[in-house]
């Protein structure tokens, strides 16, 4: 049975077929080792997550943490030394079983999008499809190949040879390939990594907004915090082949687990703290800064711990006279540096730990402090976080 759908792409209506209704991917204690001079050296240990149907999924972390190699396992890429793979209840993969890429019904979309350069726009669409373990009639494959371009918004270009294509368009027929059999799971490996920054942003919103109009479900690879914070339902931040932390992105960014997290997604503050007295709402008063501060802490934590105290630039108030109020820090200003939508300022406090932070908006410029000044930091006690890892 075939069902059409709508989808606005660039407030155009563009119709498809239903077979990019998402797949429900299962990930269960996922294990691949390489061989090094004999030895088996484990890359991916025990990652276990679920993508649900229509989720985009995100696996973050920085180079060798094992994202790719998950995604590879799961494309059947690669083969994988334990756990088990399913899609929509199939299994796919375990330590003994490997089914081969081409019966996954998986597409991707690979970083240096591999578009084959001695065919046109429309040859490169189709191709997957005249391959094909399944026979699709010639007709029914340049259908949809044509529709999948037409999503992209390249089918007005189907016959220019894929070398005259920009880098954007590149990026969209690799897109549209993926998609022309109608995967019931899409991959991504880091696919705007070789687009300059406006182009990516661009991208970006484009590619999120395919994804969400079929409701395809989606597992993306990338090292960049922004992409993923701001393209995902659900986040996945890896370190050493593991999955340290899984979240809605606002959660991860919020409230990470550790001081990996922390200090990977986004631009934090971590200062040495000692807790100094915890009360039954497990507020606590902790010593950082030169000072004494009132912090949230997570259960656990008691009278003379040692833990770290993190804030996010962005959360930090300055004044340029003293206030009374809770959690008031004085600084030195040592750096004040423009970026545009935001100014960010360096401090520096009596104890000589550093605390940086940024005003955002367009009045930043007139509303920052000045090199050599002196000011008064505020910190929101529920914009603080206490991490014992």
């Amino acid at each position: 049975m075939t069902v059409m759908l709508e989808t606005a792409v660039k407030g155009e209506s563009v119709k498809t077929s239903d077979a990019t209704a998402g797949g429900r991917l299962v990930v269960d204690a996922l294990k691949k080792d390489y061989e090094l001079d004999g030895a088996p050296v484990p890359v991916v240990k025990d990652v276990t997550f679920t993508i649900e149907p229509g989720t985009f999924y995100s696996l973050l972390g920085p180079s060798g943490c094992g994202k790719t190699t998950t995604l590879r396992c799961v494309a059947g890429l690669e083969k994988s030394n334990g756990g088990v793979i399913s899609l929509d209840g199939m299994t796919i993969s375990t330590g003994t079983v490997h089914v081969s890429p081409d019966k996954r019904d998986i597409g991707m979309v690979f970083q240096n999008y591999a578009i084959w350069p001695h065919m046109t726009v429309f040859a490169n669409a189709v191709f997957p499809l005249q391959v094909s373990s399944t026979r699709i009639p010639k007709q029914e494959a340049r259908k949809r190949a044509m529709e999948a371009l037409e999503l992209v918004q390249l089918d007005h270009l189907a016959q220019r040879p894929a070398t005259a294509l920009s880098g954007g368009q590149q990026q969209r027929l690799a897109l549209a390939r993926a998609l022309a059999h109608r995967p019931r799971l899409l991959l991504l490996d880091e696919p705007l990594s070789n687009l300059d920054a406006k182009l990516r942003d661009t991208m970006r919103n484009e590619l999120r907004s395919l994804q969400r109009s079929l409701g395809i479900s989606a597992l993306y690879v990338t090292h960049d915090q922004s992409e993923a914070l701001s393209m995902s339902d659900r986040v996945a931040v890896m370190n050493g082949g593991r999955i340290v932390q899984e979240a809605a992105p606002r959660e991860l960014y919020d409230q990470p687990a550790d001081r990996f997290v922390a200090d990977f997604v986004g631009r934090v503050n971590m200062i040495p703290a000692v807790v100094r007295e915890v009360d039954g709402a497990a507020d606590a008063s902790v010593e950082a800064l030169g000072t004494r501060l009132t912090t949230p802490v997570p259960d656990g934590v008691g009278a003379g711990d040692e833990v770290t105290l993190t804030f996010r630039p962005e959360s930090l108030r300055w004044h340029a006279s003293e206030v009374e109020r809770p959690n008031v820090v004085a600084a030195q200003v040592v750096r004040v540096e423009f970026l545009g939508e935001m100014v960010e300022y360096e401090t520096e406090v009596r104890s000589g730990d550093d605390v940086v932070g940024r005003i955002v908006g367009r009045g930043a410029p007139l509303n920052s402090p000045r090199e050599g000044d002196r000011v008064f930091l505020e910190l929101a006690p529920h914009a603080c976080r206490v991490l014992t890892d």
